[in-house]
């Protein structure tokens, strides 16, 4: 026992009953090419059990954002980890890459091992969704960077593609039809400007919201951001997909152009999706502009994808047949940036 290490706020036998706590959410993410066990230095994939001939790891790196402080208030911790696999295994998939494996990293000011292990629950969970292994993390335990009943969550995936099938833009042409996936809502972006649309108009997160069933306001903007690996890839081992993108922080306006070529811009007619009622809660509560609210939110449309005209219908089937709804949103010009068209 480490008295001098625990007077001085660390509990390293907490720290010891996490490791317990996880190993069979962590083992119930095993995938082929998967290699050791959670305890070990670092964590091993064997990348030659995939049989790739020319592959390519795409990796990305994210967090949860200021969405913790709801799950905080609301002390609801086992749906955060989902959002930090899809922040980031969405990036990687926008290059159509097959998410391998993932590693989390939870910050505390004081280990509770049953908060720890809802937390990895949830990363587990998210895990499966996208078929990716959980090799490995960390739990630091920090008194006095973080208040004793909060934490941070970050995370990292990494993916493969196959050089030739690598998606860069460089197929981007004017004409290109683009394909909008629905969110599940407001994801994992813009949550300092929700949390301050809530305390200005003086709501709460126990309150319960007639807009939503009488679900709670915290439950609502809980709802964990979307995995689109299995339906996306599904998409692209049929149809050939000249461009990705994931509608995270900065919405349309600095996501979708980005697979753009030198020269082109992008057309997108409001009205083609459903736009969910939590983002007009949002626009309304917080009097937000609502060209404005397309600059921060992803209003509804999680990823996109830019197709050959003949494929769009095509692809909108497959994600159909996987549960997605997703409808031809706008199109690719010659015209650089972004014309979105209001209703």
């Amino acid at each position: 026992m480490a008295n001098s290490y625990e007077k001085a706020g660390v509990n390293l036998e907490a720290g010891y009953e996490v490791v317990r706590r996880i190993k069979q959410h962590v083992a119930s993410t095993a995938r082929k090419g998967t290699m050791g066990n959670i305890g070990a230095f670092g964590g091993m994939f064997d990348l030659a059990e995939l049989g790739y001939k020319e592959p390519v790891l795409v990796s990305s790196t994210d967090g949860v954002g200021t969405k913790l402080k709801i799950a905080f208030a609301m002390d609801k911790h086992d749906t955060v980890g989902i959002d930090v696999v899809a922040m980031c295994v969405n990036d990687v998939l926008a290059h159509g890459a097959e998410p391998l494996y993932f590693l989390d990293y939870v910050a505390l000011g004081h280990n509770v091992p049953e908060k720890v292990e809802a937390i990895v629950k949830g990363v587990a969970d998210g895990c499966r969704q996208a078929g990716c292994m959980l090799v490995g993390g960390e739990t630091a335990e920090m008194p006095g960077m973080y208040a004793r009943d909060e934490y941070d969550l970050a995370g990292a995936a990494t993916g493969v593609v196959e050089k030739s099938k690598l998606i860069d833009g460089h197929k981007v042409k004017v004409g290109d039809l683009l394909v909008g996936i629905a969110s599940s809502g407001v994801h994992a972006n813009g949550f300092s400007l929700v949390r301050k649309i809530v305390a200005d108009g003086r709501h709460h997160y126990s309150e319960r919201v007639p807009e939503f069933g009488g679900k709670k306001l915290g439950e609502v903007l809980l709802t964990p951001t979307k995995i689109y690996v299995k339906p996306v890839m599904a998409v692209v081992n049929y149809c050939d997909v000249h461009g990705m993108a994931h509608v995270t922080g900065g919405g349309f306006d600095e996501n979708i152009p980005r697979f753009l070529q030198e020269g082109q811009g992008l057309e997108i007619s409001e009205g083609t999706w459903e736009i969910p009622m939590v983002f007009q809660m949002l626009e309304k509560w917080g009097g937000v502009p609502h060209r404005e609210m397309f600059n921060i939110f992803n209003m509804g449309i999680g990823m996109v994808l830019a197709l050959d005209s003949s494929e769009a219908q095509q692809a909108i089937e497959i994600l159909a047949s996987h549960g997605e709804k997703a409808t031809v949103i706008g199109k690719v010009t010659d015209k650089p940036g972004l014309n979105l068209i209001l209703r």
